[in-house]
């Protein structure tokens, strides 16, 4: 009888016990509060984050004093591109069943955690911000990677149409889109996309990467906020500079050609207003001062940025760049609770104002499987994004 509870009150994920290790264990199954949702894990991002966290570039599980806590201290369950199936519901839940398919909005905030009023983040729709901020997956909160996944009924948004999960993970990736082009157009910039006078006007844009934080921002300049400018991307790999061509970009392999001197063609020697760090690597930092007009908006999105000191900010400084941070997939909260960022996001999936088909290029159809990804998969040439199938 012992071991037949012992089953049923366990679960397989798989663990991430230090750098660059993982294994698949038996983990306490989580149990489900009353005003809560348990979810059977159906698929699964594997996001550049996930690489980070893997590699030890990055660590956001931090202590009361902000540290890093190694993973041998306390080892990560990763994973928060999150789609799953309701397999119980708390006792409070009154809008979701058993059987519904979600998406989760996978950071714990103000709403979802019950606090007593919303901080000054959660108010004003950073809800990324929020003071106490935690999230499934990134900052110590086992994600996804597991058989199953425990949340506030509030973090879940329900799938009304036929959208396949496995596109439906894109969710996430495509809100902190939304999100990040949010705080750029709020912010006081120079250049506006679609501003009224023509010399504030964007009229060139400069994306560097065509991973899928790079192919989203194209799709969403393109088809959600209308953008019909130019639009450059710099990516070194020739099947995504294919790609993000069909989707109306202007490719530039800057392993091949004079980065410098193909913007300054392209732009008929005007240089760009708006330029997209969406690859984290610190060695565009160099180049970026050559390829912008003064003051222009420099958004930095992507992690990692390794390979370069702080020097190189120089020459941003000397033209009074506008520096703007974003992350997460922040946003304002419906009358239930709910993100309306997230809402966004999966609405644009579900009426293909976003195509995401072609970014799913691995599929992973179990935990076993997952760490080829992080180990080889990502290194091949074909490689896009890999979304794990359970």
């Amino acid at each position: 009888m012992n071991n037949l509870i012992n089953k049923t009150a366990t679960m397989q994920a798989l663990v991430l016990w230090d750098l660059g290790k993982f294994e698949v264990r038996e983990v306490p199954k989580p149990q489900v509060g009353s005003n809560e949702i348990l979810l059977r894990s159906s698929a699964v991002g594997v996001c550049g984050s996930d690489f980070h966290i893997f590699s030890g570039e990055s660590n956001f599980n931090k202590d009361k004093y902000g540290q890093p806590i190694p993973l041998l201290q306390q080892p990560q369950i990763l994973g928060h591109e999150i789609v799953g199936v309701v397999v119980e519901a708390g006792t409070e839940v009154q809008d979701l069943s058993v059987g519904d398919r979600v998406v989760l909005d996978q950071g714990l905030n103000c709403l979802s955690q019950k606090g007593k009023s919303l901080c000054e983040y959660c108010l004003t729709g950073d809800s990324h911000q929020c003071e106490i901020y935690q999230e499934y997956g990134i900052t110590g909160l086992a994600g996804a990677f597991a058989e199953y996944l425990t949340v506030p009924a509030v973090n879940a948004i329900k799938i009304n149409s036929d959208l396949e999960s496995v596109q439906a993970v894109l969710t996430e990736p495509l809100g902190c889109i939304i999100h990040t082009s949010d705080v750029v157009a709020k912010t006081r910039t120079r250049y506006q996309i679609a501003a009224e006078e023509l010399e504030r006007r964007v009229q060139s844009i400069l994306i560097f990467g065509a991973g899928p934080a790079g192919i989203l921002f194209l799709q969403y300049l393109r088809n959600i906020l209308g953008y019909e400018g130019l639009i450059m991307v710099s990516e070194t790999n020739a099947q995504k500079r294919e790609l993000v061509k069909s989707f109306g970009a202007d490719v530039i392999d800057p392993q091949a050609v004079n980065i410098v001197e193909a913007v300054r063609e392209k732009t008929n020697g005007r240089l760009v207003e708006y330029v997209i760090d969406a690859c984290g690597n610190g060695l565009i930092f160099k180049s970026i001062p050559s390829l912008m007009r003064k003051q222009a908006t420099f958004l930095i999105y992507g992690y990692g940025h390794g390979g370069v000191d702080l020097s190189v900010l120089n020459n941003l400084q000397f033209m009074e760049t506008i520096l703007v941070c974003a992350t997460g997939a922040s946003g304002k909260f419906n009358a239930q609770g709910r993100s309306l960022t997230y809402s966004q996001a999966l609405r644009a999936l579900e009426e293909k104002q976003i195509d995401v088909s072609s970014l799913i290029t691995h599929r992973y159809h179990s935990l076993e499987t997952v760490p080829q990804a992080f180990i080889h998969d990502y290194k091949l040439s074909d490689y896009i994004k890999g979304v794990v199938l359970l």
